[in-house]
């Protein structure tokens, strides 16, 4: 049977952020999802999304004007053919940032309505067997007092979460004693058992990060995320050579063209690249490959409910973040999500990616 794509819907919902949540580099002061509803003349649906913390307006904006027009009449199982015309199509403005988080959605979308036209999981549909991934939980802002990283922590363990990642950079990045001595809490509040992973969202440079690796690495870390900013490949490359604490980095990374560099720069040890901004999951699933190609662990960011196919997929996945900062708008966006049992969480054994929209909210709260 043909199937044509005959219209596309786009919504954007966001809310504001209280607390004062802020990492290293930068407060927190809104969060949001753009959804893609792709349907067909078969009387299917497919659903993606993209996040933002800024730009969420730009992204629906592009999908609606630019991206619809060339998707109506498309037979959405060519889901290469799509996206290699949309990579033509907008290449002057194509190569990183909003563009392909409206890319990312799209893509998503049609691979959501591939699964539901074959009736298959999509980590079935690419070949996995595994419907149970590891999910670790993810917090502890720097704009915490000490006393409140280590209670967020120990939380997240009290929830079941045997691995737990919290910020560092403290005051900016600017007093590295402090920073040594809450990662030496948060173990010591935790104990031996439970898996630490760093994340210092680009505050240093490349010897202060090491520097500051090397003072903490005797507490079991697991990585140290971003320890340099993104773009800094070189300076990635130098940390890595100057400490044994494993390297994470990619979350800014946009298509397998970063990755490579990445790659071959001898600038990663775990690939954290995002699905909602990297291209989906046609690049995607070429960016796990490409890791497996050179031994590395992929563990993307955030998203858990996009990525959660990926990694059950890919012979490398390692596990899926849990953002906990997302929860609130996500168990909104979406009904009956399953949620994690002991740092599990279960793939339901429905097509496609799994998720139910809640319309109903979506539609309240929609920024037409």
């Amino acid at each position: 049977m043909e199937h044509r794509i005959t219209a596309v819907e786009v919504h954007l919902v966001s809310m504001p952020i209280t607390g004062g949540l802020a990492d290293a580099t930068r407060k927190v002061e809104t969060l949001g999802y753009t959804i893609v509803r792709v349907h067909t003349d078969t009387g299917f649906e497919g659903m993606g999304f993209t996040y933002h913390e800024v730009g969420g307006e730009a992204i629906k904006v592009l999908i609606e004007r630019n991206f619809v027009p060339r998707l109506v009449g498309a037979d959405p199982l060519q889901t290469e053919v799509i996206y290699r015309d949309f990579t033509q199509y907008l290449r002057g403005i194509a190569r990183k940032g909003l563009t392909f988080c409206a890319l990312s959605a799209v893509d998503a979308a049609l691979w959501d309505l591939k699964g539901k036209i074959f009736g298959l999981p999509l980590y079935r549909l690419l070949g996995g067997d595994q419907a149970q991934v590891p999910v670790y939980a993810s917090g502890g802002w720097t704009s915490y007092e000490d006393d409140e990283l280590v209670a967020e922590i120990r939380g997240m363990v009290d929830q079941g979460y045997s691995m737990v990642k919290f910020k560092v950079g403290v005051e900016g990045g600017r007093n590295l004693r402090r920073d040594v001595r809450r990662v030496a809490a948060v173990r010591e509040a935790v104990g031996e058992d439970v898996g630490i992973m760093l994340d210092a969202n680009n505050c240093w440079d490349a010897a202060t990060g090491a520097q500051f690796a090397n003072r903490v690495k005797d507490l079991d870390i697991m990585w140290l995320e971003e320890p340099v900013p993104a773009d800094d490949l070189p300076g990635l490359a130098r940390f890595k050579r100057s400490t044994d604490v494993p390297l994470a980095t990619g979350e800014h990374e946009y298509t397998k063209y970063g990755v490579r560099d990445l790659i071959l720069g001898e600038a990663v040890d775990i690939l954290q690249v995002d699905g909602a901004r990297s291209g989906g999951y046609t690049e995607m699933m070429k960016i796990a490959a490409m890791a497996e190609a050179w031994n590395l662990k992929f563990a993307p960011h955030a998203m858990e409910y996009l990525h959660w196919h990926m990694v059950s997929a890919a012979p490398n996945g390692l596990m899926l973040e849990r953002l906990l900062m997302f929860e609130d708008i996500t168990s909104r966006v979406f009904k009956n999500l399953p949620q994690p049992v002991n740092g599990i969480l279960t793939i339901p054994d429905a097509p496609g990616l799994g998720l139910e929209l809640d319309m109903d909210f979506i539609r309240e709260n929609d920024e037409a």
